[in-house]
């Protein structure tokens, strides 16, 4: 009976902590006018336990295990309050005073480790969801090209070529939550595959950075951080329609029961196409142009399904399975072409975080994107008959990452991982009959310092094993000194790229010209420095950047000689893809931000780059390269007791973009008004209206298709939607 009575006595006091519940609630409101704020974080750090307040600003996190906490509270364009709590809490309150222009957010994209964005010693451009709602843009290219002066974009009717800083789309990283988007289209990445309603923000770093993201990061990295569910239960759908059969639906449901959250997002995307000229280029015609019945941008309709499920089975440890599917097809003139394209991908992943501590873990993801792009025959030709369908290409990328972040005292943080990558390619058009592919292992490292709480430095190396071009070892360092309002930041990183396997086997006749892979290439090395200077005031931020990025072995195309019997098979033109001896890219950009007060802000920047490479000797502009681009964003928002009114002026300038054959795109603006009405007060649910034009100014470039555009803009465009919220 004794040993019984001993027995249950020490069963009770084991097991007494998980009686002990606490239970924290309270409200959080703006310090200035104690309006109640929907939607702000609540988290306990270093624990997976968090939630968001409802419409009227209160929130509760019931069950929580005994022990001593930091409570913190967010909310976009606020500054955070932390609280430490240790017993039960109930009726707290939190008042958050504004922090116009947002430099209190957190990154990661510069280190791969959390940092304030005015504390980021790694010079990064973010643009938050906000604001791309504000703007009412809902494609990526777009948020990009109005949101950025450092993207520029050379449109077609199949997709968009990406540059930035004056290289190319094959080197700039594309990040979805820290996972590579993989999907090419002539080169391009897909970008009709991000469902903009879901993006938290868009985190941009510019310059090589191979010693953390490996070898397409040679040119910068665009990381998209999208939401994760934070009310118990979230609804919403978004429709918006604009002329030129424009149509955008969004539908989305959130869940989160504590352990288990659940994201579930639906997009649909279509347009119906237009011409903004009825003549196509023609050589062989004395006039240089013939009619056409060719469109600068196709009819097509895509739709994007993505499902995250998380579950927290003990305090500091997340576990995650998430998946994506994409289709869309591409609708072309029959009387043009004898087949239309079609376009799916499908991803999966899994992961877990484990904390062992408020600030160290370790992560594991694995990860596996899966693109095809197929031809889908609209009438015979040939072989080919109606209905047939014939794969063009087929992409398999699968990535395995092993990461630690390590908090070593105070001052002292270390990063640390192990990852694995495999890239498979099939593309019979393009004489790849079967599969090629390349496995690349890497192990990387990175030290923060900070010192004398003015002086953080970072230092990072990656050693890289590819299957086919052995071993490399890709160094970064940055510094950032802080005075005051100021900061001081330079940065060094090398870059390091493998040729793709289009770029070594490729062979592929388009229209009359032959691209022929190079087996011969050797691997893309850089060296990249940068020097900036930023003002973080709470009301007006400016930074000035400057850099060079030198390029050796670039890849690029060269014209060669025609061999024989290329006449005879309609072949006027053979392009080999080369290393060109150097490149060298150099600019210089400007960002501003200010807050005016009475609810109006204003945003700018300015870059300039001169991008020149040589081949031979003779150094020339680099394909696709633009030297001015200026971004501009006006911004008004005034609330009255149950509407808030917010009026957007968007504007993006660029002068002509360069090319070495069917003519340069010409310089143009192009500017956009978005107004934005929100009805408050309605309960559980939010209600949102948009109306506004694009292209406010009705600005064309209706030269004969064939020729580089400037922009496949229709003209002046007047779109209206609308958003309702269910929590």
């Amino acid at each position: 009976m004794k040993k019984c009575c001993v027995l249950l006595a020490l069963v009770l006091f084991v097991a007494a902590p998980l009686w002990a519940q606490l239970t924290f609630s309270g409200k959080v409101v703006d310090a200035s006018h104690g309006r109640s704020l929907q939607g702000a974080s609540v988290r306990l750090e270093g624990t997976t336990i968090g939630t968001a307040t409802d419409h009227d600003g209160h929130f509760i996190l019931k069950n929580v295990p005994a022990g001593e906490y930091i409570l913190r509270v967010t909310f976009t364009g606020f500054e955070s309050v932390r609280e430490q709590v240790k017993s039960s809490c109930e009726g707290m309150l939190f008042q958050l005073k504004a922090f116009p222009v947002n430099l209190n957010q957190v990154v990661i994209t510069g280190t791969g480790t959390h940092h304030r964005l005015k504390n980021s010693p790694v010079s990064i451009e973010v643009i938050s969801g906000n604001e791309l709602r504000k703007a009412g843009l809902v494609k990526l290219d777009d948020a990009l090209r109005m949101q950025s002066p450092s993207f520029n974009f050379s449109t077609t009717a199949m997709g968009d070529y990406t540059t930035m800083n004056g290289l190319q789309n094959d080197y700039v990283l594309i990040l979805v939550n820290g996972k590579k988007l993989a999907g090419d289209i002539s080169g391009n990445t897909d970008l009709r595959r991000i469902d903009m309603n879901r993006v938290k923000r868009i985190e941009i770093l510019k310059g090589a950075a191979s010693a953390l993201y490996g070898s397409e990061a040679m040119g910068g990295v665009i990381n998209i951080i999208t939401e994760e569910p934070k009310d118990a239960l979230l609804l919403l759908s978004h429709t918006r329609i604009a002329e030129e059969g424009q149509f955008t639906q969004n539908l989305s449901a959130d869940v989160n029961a504590g352990k288990l959250s659940s994201h579930t997002s639906y997009q649909r995307l279509q347009a119906g196409g237009w011409q903004v000229s009825p003549y196509e280029t023609d050589d062989d015609d004395p006039r240089g142009y013939v009619e056409t019945v060719k469109q600068a941008s196709n009819r097509f309709r895509s739709d994007v399904f993505n499902q995250k499920f998380g579950f927290a089975p003990v305090k500091n440890l997340e576990l995650y399975a998430e998946g994506s599917y994409y289709q869309r097809h591409l609708y072309r003139p029959v009387d043009a072409y004898a087949y239309d394209m079609d376009y799916r991908d499908y991803t999966l992943g899994i992961g877990a975080k484990y904390l062992l501590n408020k600030r160290s873990y370790i992560a594991l993801d694995l990860y596996n994107d899966n693109y095809e792009n197929e031809y889908d025959y609209i009438k015979d030709s040939g072989k080919k008959q109606k209905g047939d369908k014939v794969l063009n290409l087929r992409q398999h990328y699968y990535n395995g990452n092993l990461k630690g972040v390590f908090v070593l005292g105070r001052l002292n943080k270390l990063s640390a991982g192990l990852e694995f990558r495999e890239d498979r390619l099939k593309s019979p058009d393009a004489g790849i009959e079967k599969t090629k592919g390349a496995d690349t292992w890497a192990l990387y490292a990175q030290d923060e310092l900070k010192l004398f709480d003015k002086l953080q430095i970072v230092a990072g190396l990656r050693y890289t094993h590819h299957e086919e071009f052995g071993n490399r070892l890709s160094p970064k360092a940055s510094a950032m000194m802080s005075v005051g309002d100021f900061n001081f930041r330079v940065n060094y990183a090398s870059g390091f790229r493998a040729p793709d396997m289009k770029q070594l086997y490729y062979e592929k006749i388009k229209g009359s010209t032959l691209s022929s892979g190079n087996p011969d290439l050797d691997p893309e090395t850089s060296n990249y420095y940068s020097a900036n200077i930023e003002y973080a005031g709470q009301r007006f931020n400016v930074s000035v950047n400057g850099y060079i990025n030198k390029v050796d072995d670039l890849i690029s195309t060269k014209k060669v000689d025609l061999e024989p019997g290329d006449k005879e098979e309609g072949i006027k033109t053979r392009k080999l893809y080369v290393n060109l001896n150097d490149a060298t890219l150099k600019g210089i950009e400007v960002n501003l931000s200010t807050y005016f007060g009475a609810g109006f802000s204003l945003n700018g920047g300015y870059s300039y780059c001169d991008a020149r490479g040589s081949l031979d000797g003779e150094k020339d502009r680099l394909e696709r390269s633009i030297r001015h681009t200026g971004t501009a964003s006006a911004n008004w928002t005034n609330e009255w007791k149950w509407y808030r009114l917010n009026i957007n002026l968007n504007a993006r300038g660029q002068s002509s973009r360069y090319h070495t054959s069917n003519g340069i795109a010409p310089g143009h603006w192009l500017c956009n008004l978005t107004t934005t009405h929100t009805v408050s007060h309605l309960g559980h649910f939010g209600l949102e209206a948009q109306v506004g034009v694009e292209n406010l100014f009705d600005y064309t470039d209706d030269r004969p298709f064939g020729v580089n555009y400037a922009t496949l803009s229709p003209g002046r465009t007047f779109f209206g939607g609308i958003t309702i919220r269910f929590h």
